[in-house]
């Protein structure tokens, strides 16, 4: 029975240990204080939907979203975020699944590399012009190695030419599935290929829902660009 009980004690020790190391490669398990918090709420910015005027000036709800934003692998609670926290249980779900997409490649997060999912992620933010989406990430996209040409392609609303295979794949199940609203068999054949298997397919499937919904948050509240930056979509 002593033997059975160390042994438990050193599972129990290891799986700690393992999900402490999850934790600290993806910025999760550290609470963020209430000057981080405070802070946090007062860079909102925003346009049509009111943000809160101060951290004091937040439900329980709302306080209790911005600390479990912070606690994950995000510094701040900038755009789509902002707006969403006018519903924070609603906000809080959601801001789980699009960190999911965003960060991809770390550890628990989605398994599509990241160029592939910041391709899917301008996709839906150029399929609703959201134009503080596209801003973001498509420096994101440039970031993690999606060729200029691509991107330029994607803005423009045309197929780019000299795709690499992985990225063909990707650009074409997102489009097939935004226009056509299907996608062949050919087609995600060519995505499972490319993502490993039905898993990658369903989390490119998440990051294209999640980032418009990101984008229709912005549209509705005609969130701001920086000021001095232009806008780089055309209607």
């Amino acid at each position: 029975m002593r033997f059975k009980l160390i042994v438990a004690g050193l599972v129990g020790a290891a799986v700690t240990a393992a999900v402490v190391a999850v934790a600290a490669q993806t910025g999760q398990g550290q609470a963020p204080t209430v000057d981080q918090m405070r802070k946090a709420v007062a860079d909102l910015r925003g346009g049509r939907i009111p943000r809160p005027a101060s951290y004091e000036a937040m439900t329980a709800e709302q306080q209790a979203f911005v600390k479990s934003v912070l606690s994950g692998p995000r510094p701040d609670i900038s755009g789509s975020l902002g707006v969403m926290i006018a519903s924070p249980v609603f906000a809080d779900l959601a801001q789980k699944t699009i960190a999911y997409s965003r960060f991809a490649g770390r550890e628990g997060y989605s398994v599509v590399p990241p160029k592939l999912s910041e391709l899917a992620i301008i996709m839906g933010a150029r399929a609703w012009s959201a134009q503080y989406a596209w801003y973001v990430h498509r420096r994101a996209a440039e970031r993690v190695g999606l060729p200029e040409a691509v991107i330029v392609g994607v803005r423009d609303g045309r197929r780019p030419a000299d795709m690499t295979p992985d990225v063909a794949a990707v650009y074409d199940f997102c489009n097939e599935l935004l226009t056509k609203k299907r996608v062949s068999d050919a087609t995600l054949q060519a995505a499972r290929k490319v993502l490993g298997g039905d898993r990658g397919v369903v989390d490119l499937i998440g990051t294209l829902g999640a980032y418009q919904l990101v984008a229709m948050m912005m549209v509705v509240d005609e969130f701001p660009l920086p000021e001095g930056v232009k806008p780089e979509l055309k209607n």
